[in-house]
């Protein structure tokens, strides 16, 4: 669940996350399968964590759904089967000591969730900046609003706007930055689309170096949201609840993120579309959910918004 902190104790929770994070280029003829869920590494044995998992199973083009209901014996046959048909002599694979979390091309290049907060720091961001953060093993949220250029909508509800960082170190995401509008009534959340390109695969470095133009250039996009906010809280919606169920499909929301919209419209319902934005943002802060849908519902939140004109 997203929290309000500062970035000096996300850094601190990020720091002990990684403490046993290490990588290395694995020859793929030195891996035999044990089941799905564990391998034999040069004599080694390790256990795989479920983005690890999914991972291996797309290179290798076997259904994951499929060998998740085989027996250990039998995913074991399949993965070692078309293992050798890897096109890569080596793998490079992320582990968190004994433990892999993540396999990927020798093609991949790490972007770490410390480098970016390094970048964060270079740019004159300190440890006492009020953030609100979602962190797991798999996905980092990091979002950073600006009181000073803190606005109000209908009867005096504040907003302030910032940017939102979203990464992965194990593929589930591009490292990402867009905009960002905090609620302060309920610290709801609210990412943004923008007219900058915003979204770096893993395959080079070169976000990092571009770090500091991305984020004023994202910053500068904080004007149009404001009044998206303001036209928002003047926009009728006649169906509200057919509203967010039409929406829930367009975006593919999963089971468990519908659930976490319908629990959030028991408390953001109302007839605009500034309600519907908000059922969303309030969506994010449901307490089961991983960091990654918590970043996703806030997102929908910022594809609604941008098209209110």
């Amino acid at each position: 669940m997203s929290q309000v902190t500062t970035l000096g104790e996300l850094r601190a929770q990020v720091e002990k996350k990684s403490l046993n994070h290490w990588d290395d280029y694995i020859p793929v003829k030195d891996i035999q399968f044990v089941g799905l869920q564990k391998n034999i590494i040069q004599g080694d044995e390790h256990l795989m964590r479920p983005a690890a998992q999914r991972a291996i199973c797309n290179r290798l083009g076997i259904p994951i759904q499929y060998l998740q209901k085989c027996e250990p014996l039998l995913q074991a046959v399949n993965l070692n089967e078309w293992l050798p048909k890897e096109r890569n002599d080596n793998l490079f694979v992320r582990f968190d000591g004994n433990d892999i979390r993540a396999i990927f091309t020798p093609r991949y290049k790490p972007i770490d969730n410390l480098q970016v907060l390094d970048r964060l720091y270079e740019q004159g961001y300190n440890d006492d900046n009020k953030i609100q953060c979602s962190l797991d093993d798999e996905f980092f949220m990091l979002n950073i609003p600006d009181k000073e250029k803190s606005f109000q909508v209908r009867h005096g509800d504040r907003m302030e706007p910032g940017i939102s960082i979203g990464n992965s170190e194990v593929g589930m995401s591009s490292l990402t930055i867009a905009a960002f509008v905090l609620r302060l009534i309920c610290t709801n959340g609210l990412i943004s689309t923008t007219s900058v390109e915003s979204s770096y695969r893993h395959v080079s470095h070169r976000i990092l170096s571009e770090f500091p133009q991305v984020l004023n250039q994202v910053s500068m996009d904080l004007n149009r949201q404001r009044n998206q906010w303001e036209i928002s809280a003047d926009s009728h919606v006649d169906n509200p609840e057919g509203t967010l169920r039409s929406f829930n499909r367009q975006y593919n929301l999963d089971k468990q993120e519908t659930e976490a919209v319908d629990w959030a419209w028991s408390q953001e319902s109302g007839e605009t579309m500034f309600d519907i934005v908000n059922t969303y943002t309030k969506a994010a802060q449901h307490p089961q959910l991983p960091a990654e849908s918590e970043y996703q519902l806030q997102k929908v939140g910022g594809n609604i918004l941008a098209m209110i004109n």
